[in-house]
């Protein structure tokens, strides 16, 4: 099942495979304060995949907060946040915000909130690296 998108000035464009039924997924929504103010509605498939292009990596934003631990990636131009990228042992992981899909009515479900302010470093990483999904950042246009 695949499912494209980007911000809304197109200059990030999505990709999403995932590997379970919308219906057997789980949104999640973090309790941080980051996600609170974008209103985020994240989703990962550790068996799917996620690819993120853009024509000038330099008009992406990468912001890092808290633990330093991830990049939360938004657009320079437009500023819709498309998901954050960490680097695991195993490779690069993402969960993407459903709502720079362009299916993401289709993502119906209420979110789980979740909450990992009381998570050391070590135990953050090792749970990215077991609920996000492998991502490839690419240069170029959609495609």
């Amino acid at each position: 099942m695949e499912h494209l998108g980007g911000c809304h000035c197109g200059y990030i464009r999505v990709r999403v495979r995932l590997t379970t039924p919308l219906a057997g997924m789980t949104v999640r929504s973090c309790a941080c304060s980051f996600c609170r103010s974008h209103g985020t509605r994240t989703v990962s498939d550790p068996a799917g995949h996620a690819e993120l292009r853009a024509s000038d990596w330099s008009l992406v934003a990468k912001y890092r907060f808290g633990s330093r631990t991830a990049d939360y990636l938004l657009c320079r131009r437009c500023g819709v946040y498309v998901g954050a990228v960490c680097e695991t042992p195993s490779g690069a992981r993402a969960v993407i915000n459903t709502l720079c899909l362009s299916d993401r009515a289709a993502f119906v479900q209420e979110p789980a909130r979740t909450d990992h302010n009381g998570e050391t470093v070590e135990e953050r990483l090792a749970r990215r690296e077991a609920n996000w999904m492998p991502v490839v950042l690419r240069d170029g246009g959609a495609g």
